[in-house]
């Protein structure tokens, strides 16, 4: 029996090279390229196939889908709020711990602690997204995603009461440890989130779905200052006779970001791996292969098995439920392999180092907040303001800045991706944001000294290009650019990459911003992130397009692949 006709069933899955330039060759006809492998797991392949692309065709947006979309939404709300609730706190530690420190010491953590506790969870995240990402295409992205939620509950609430021993470490250290444990359950949420939104999700909407989820990292953004300023108000007049009754201030404001994770965690417990893995998975492993259903019945609105059996191809459906023989999976390529070619490498390089370029810029600016706000002169004095007042002006300095730059921004990403693109939106970013702090960086002085206001405008229209560009942009690309065996770990890989511009930029430059004086160094190192912007930008033609088409389509998930 040919197969040249059930091929020309599905021809956007199995499409010949030239059709498919930036993803590599796919095969014509599974007879063509069956070395070794059986005519019946040919067949299977197709019917996989073909199963994928009818998913990808009837799929809808339901009741289901909308509460999944709303947990993983949630999830990145709540890692926002973690990693910047921060930058109040750190400027609370120093009311508390330094109160009495003498001269220019007093009211600041030292820079070697304000650094640390900056950077744990970081260092946390690299390691989470690294080793959660391949645990979750080992075993399973919602066993990984529920575990990843677990653990930043309880190392939130460990967080909040973290205190000095009395031989040893003191506070800084406590809170470092747990907030890189925090960081190690939150960097899960990156690669899992991307890969379940992404396999659930229809071709003409999973650039919006997925830039939408990643939009609620603006709302926990804005509710890390709220949230701060609403404890400070409540406890102002306490604070402002006796300034230790700080130490409630920033444990509440810390322990508040466990709420979101415990409010979510049932229906996250609840969350069922895709047919898209599923399939995959039955691939690797045929004697534990189950029907394509389970929750995709539910979340999308459709019944899996019966569309998957009734416009089947002839030939198919009698091969359905066989597995792949053992020859045929003899030829599924490596994770090393697959990079090991650069068509393939070059894409993982392109996510990786774009996502490096821009945490340098986005976490050095975000994680120090107050030091921007201080030097346009917005935050107050520090020894002279009562410590409430201080704080207050603080927490609405970075409330301002968020809504008008960073929030804003996410959701034109949102409703522009489908019809703009991710590659598109991507370069326009990044092109904007060296412009912008070529200017900021070069006439930094000039303009402070001619209006504070325009310089605000600058700074809040970069945080803006920031969302509406590559903030949310090297988050969906690495979830649709890579084959679903790998799509986890290769996101993780290029999350890493991202959380390690991040550590760099804490731990490195942002040490530099003193240098000549209190802020002296501020205009080199808006200018060492035009830099960095510009080295986005460049490395962005790596990476292809993926608007418009299915993830088997981007991927070359041919049988060369199974």
């Amino acid at each position: 029996m040919s197969l040249v006709p059930e091929i020309e069933v599905r021809p956007h899955v199995l499409q010949t090279p030239s059709e498919s330039p930036e993803c590599g060759s796919i095969v014509k006809d599974s007879a063509s390229t069956n070395t070794g492998g059986s005519l019946e797991a040919d067949q299977e392949f197709l019917r996989r196939q073909y199963a994928l692309a009818q998913l990808d065709q009837t799929q809808r947006v339901n009741w289901g889908m909308i509460k999944q979309l709303t947990v993983c939404g949630v999830a990145f709300l709540n890692d926002a709020y973690d990693m910047f609730a921060i930058n109040i706190v750190a400027m609370i530690l120093g009311f508390v711990y330094y109160h009495d420190a003498p001269g220019a010491a007093q009211n600041t953590v030292p820079k070697k602690w304000d650094t640390l506790i900056k950077i744990a969870v970081q260092i946390g995240c690299l390691l989470g997204q690294l080793v959660l990402g391949r645990l979750g295409d080992k075993i399973g992205r919602t066993t990984v995603y529920a575990a990843s939620l677990m653990i930043a509950i309880i190392t939130t609430i460990a967080s909040a009461f973290a205190n000095s021993m009395v031989r040893g470490i003191n506070v800084f250290v406590v809170l470092f440890i747990w907030r890189v444990l925090l960081g190690f359950g939150i960097g899960g949420d990156y690669p899992l989130t991307a890969a379940i939104v992404s396999e659930y999700s229809r071709t003409e909407n999973r650039g919006k779905l997925m830039a939408g989820v990643f939009a609620w990292q603006g709302f926990g953004n804005v509710l890390a200052p709220l949230v701060s300023l609403i404890v400070t108000v409540c406890f102002a007049a306490k604070i402002d006779s006796d300034v230790l009754y700080l130490d409630y201030v920033w444990r509440i404001i810390i322990g508040v970001g466990c709420i979101p994770g415990v409010a979510t965690l049932y229906w996250r417990l609840r969350m069922t791996d895709s047919s898209r893995f599923q399939n995959v998975a039955a691939a690797g492993d045929p004697e534990t292969a189950e029907s394509l259903g389970s929750e995709d019945e539910k979340l999308l609105g459709t019944d899996a098995e019966s569309m998957v059996s009734a416009d089947e191809p002839s030939g198919l459906s009698e091969q359905r439920g066989q597995p792949a023989d053992s020859s045929r999976r003899g030829r599924r390529k490596t994770f090393r392999q697959y990079f090991g070619e650069w068509r393939h490498l070059k894409v993982l390089l392109g996510t990786s180092i774009a996502w490096f370029a821009l945490d340098v810029a986005f976490y050095g600016i975000n994680l120090n907040g107050a030091v921007v706000i201080d030097a346009i002169g917005f935050a107050g004095d520090l020894y002279t303001d009562k410590p409430s007042q201080f704080i207050i002006r603080n927490c609405l300095g970075n409330i301002i800045i968020n809504i008008l730059g960073s929030v804003p921004g996410y959701w034109i990403t949102v409703f522009t991706i489908e019809r703009l693109g991710r590659k598109t939106i991507q370069l326009v970013g990044f092109a904007v944001l060296t412009v912008l702090y070529v200017i900021l960086g070069f006439a930094y002085s000039q303009i402070l000294a001619k209006s504070s206001g325009a310089f605000i405008f600058l700074f809040s229209l970069a945080q803006l290009f920031q969302n509406f560009g590559p903030n949310v942009t090297t988050f969906v690309i690495p979830g649709e650019v890579f084959p679903t065996r790998f799509r986890a770990t290769a996101h993780g890989i290029s999350a890493a990459a991202g959380k390690l511009g991040a550590i760099v930029a804490q731990g490195g430059l942002l040490q530099l911003t003193d240098i000549g004086g209190k802020h002296a160094w501020i205009d080199h190192l808006l200018q060492v992130f035009a830099l960095f912007m510009f080295v986005g930008f460049v490395v962005t033609f790596w990476i292809p397009e993926s608007k418009g088409r299915s993830l088997e389509e981007i991927c070359d998930e041919s049988e060369e692949y199974f």
